[in-house]
């Protein structure tokens, strides 16, 4: 008879000896090439697993890097379970962790190459990196993902004046490198080419990321993270804070006290082409959402609101004239404010405010425009609490001379604004008189520059006529929308706060 290795089986002492000897030889051999196998099963599985590790933002909201881990440690077990075989997988594993750790590579958050053409297709922050385009949604970057293939995102940024100096590098979690932090929750992370002072500057930045809670469970922020231009922003305007305190809570500015870093987000959103992709649904929805949560903050509850009446039946109509001190503001304050005032007397249920926005806190802002249906106002930044009226209210805005011919589309910012909130712009005033003429006719910029601060005139006559079509377009609308609505029929936007 033959044995596993073709030999003649005697049955004498000396053939059950080679019997023996070859079983144990078998044994050793087989044990061997378990080891190999277990080895090489190891390492194939592994590395695949680092490099093509795939899973949608959603899937790691739960805990991407627990996630990734578990893989990982679920095969460093199954590997390490042969304990014969610990010592030699466990060094390889290591070995293999140290040069994927060592192999992380940091670019700069702002490429020059794109400084031209930053606010055109190419941005220059992040620049090696595509982003996320969904319908009707903010064009962003999500960390991690399919698109980053399971990577965190790590950040050098402490650097204030020069973005070239700031970096950042896709790193697996397994292989964060030796000085990174890990920063826990969800982090947001903004690029503005503006800036976080400005009311409407700041509102455009920071709009996308509400719409992305909002398509994403209303999941709010663990801290937000501020770039301008690739340089570190560690505050904003109180106006812009306090909106987003009222939608998101007390939320920290990061300013990675802890040292130069590299910082790592266990998630992270990335915003940079502020509202760029967003759909006018989207828009509608976000800016009802802050309204309404403004109002709340500021605990202004409004009932009602939009269909109150006289005692002769006839619609309230508040018209607000909105003013600023400084550049452009109207050069006789005093003179517009009586034109106004004369036409909203001729109008039964009209009534009249002047305020002056430098004197009003944010929760004054929001009531004051809670409460107007109407705003007549100056060119500038006060104009973006347009936000806190109610849907399809009037806007009225004037500009200094130069504006029209060498604005170019930036002079239209609140009409913009008018659209994506449901307001009507009902037109503008351009001022075609200064007492001082450019100097330098045929340079548009310098020009520009020229006029740009300048005060706003006025025309009795046109601004009369202007206020008058107003408030009858305004009357009307509002008879036609309490004939269609009784008094207890919710509002459109009734529902506004339900994110």
């Amino acid at each position: 008879m033959a044995t596993g290795f073709h030999h003649f089986h005697f049955k004498t002492k000396l053939g059950m000896d080679v019997e023996k000897t070859n079983k144990t030889f078998t044994k050793r051999k087989s044990s061997c090439y378990s080891k190999k196998i277990i080895t090489s099963i190891f390492l194939l599985l592994l590395i695949p697993l680092l490099a093509h590790f795939q899973a949608s933002p959603f899937y790691f909201f739960a805990s991407p890097t627990a996630t990734s881990r578990a893989f990982f440690n679920k095969w460093k077990g199954i590997a390490l379970d042969d304990a014969s075989a610990g010592p030699s997988i466990s060094k390889n594993s290591d070995s293999l962790i140290s040069k994927l750790r060592e192999s992380v590579t940091f670019l700069p958050l702002k490429d020059l190459r794109f400084a031209e053409t930053a606010m055109e297709g190419n941005t220059w922050f992040m620049s090696s990196l595509n982003d996320t385009h969904e319908a009707n949604e903010a064009e962003h970057l999500y960390f991690p993902s399919q698109m980053s293939k399971g990577r965190v995102l790590c950040i050098k940024g402490r650097h204030a004046s020069d973005g070239t100096k700031n970096s950042y590098a896709l790193v697996w979690p397994e292989a964060l490198p030796d000085s990174a932090t890990l920063m826990e929750g969800l982090t947001f992370v903004s690029d503005t080419y503006y800036d976080y002072g400005n009311l409407w500057h700041g509102l455009t930045g920071m709009a996308p990321f509400v719409g992305w809670s909002m398509k994403n469970k209303c999941l709010d922020p663990t801290r937000w993270v501020l770039f301008h231009w690739g340089e570190l922003r560690t505050k904003t305007g109180s106006w812009l804070q306090h909106l987003m305190q009222a939608h998101f809570g007390e939320v920290k500015i990061e300013g990675f006290e802890g040292g130069d870093g590299p910082y790592c987000f266990e998630k992270a959103v990335v915003m940079r082409h502020n509202e760029g992709g967003m759909g006018k649904e989207r828009k509608l929805q976000v800016f009802d959402l802050l309204r309404c949560n403004a109002r709340r903050f500021c605990g202004i509850s409004p009932a009602g609101k939009g269909q109150e009446t006289n005692e002769r039946g006839e619609p309230i109509i508040r018209l607000t004239l909105l003013m600023r001190r400084g550049s452009r503001s109207f050069k006789n304050a005093a003179a517009v404010t009586d034109i106004f005032a004369r036409e909203c007397a001729k109008v039964e249920g009209c009534t009249f405010k002047v305020a002056q926005s430098e004197n009003l806190s944010f929760c004054d802002q929001v009531r004051v425009m809670t409460y107007t249906d109407v705003v007549a106002s100056p060119h500038g930044a006060q104009l973006t609490n347009m936000l806190f009226m109610d849907r399809n209210s009037s806007v009225m805005e004037f500009f200094p001379k130069g504006w029209l011919e060498l604005a170019g589309v930036g002079q239209y910012a609140h009409h913009w604004m008018a659209a994506q909130s449901g307001m009507n712009h009902r037109g503008a005033w351009w001022d075609p008189l200064d007492k001082k003429e450019c100097p330098f006719p045929e340079q548009d910029l310098d020009c520009f520059n020229f006029y740009k601060d300048g005060k706003v005139g006025h025309n009795e006559t046109h601004f009369a006529e202007w206020a008058r079509i107003v408030l009858d377009q305004v009357k009307i609308s509002k008879m036609q929308i309490a004939t269609r609505s009784p008094t207890n029929e919710p509002q459109p936007n009734s529902n506004a706060c339900k994110c």
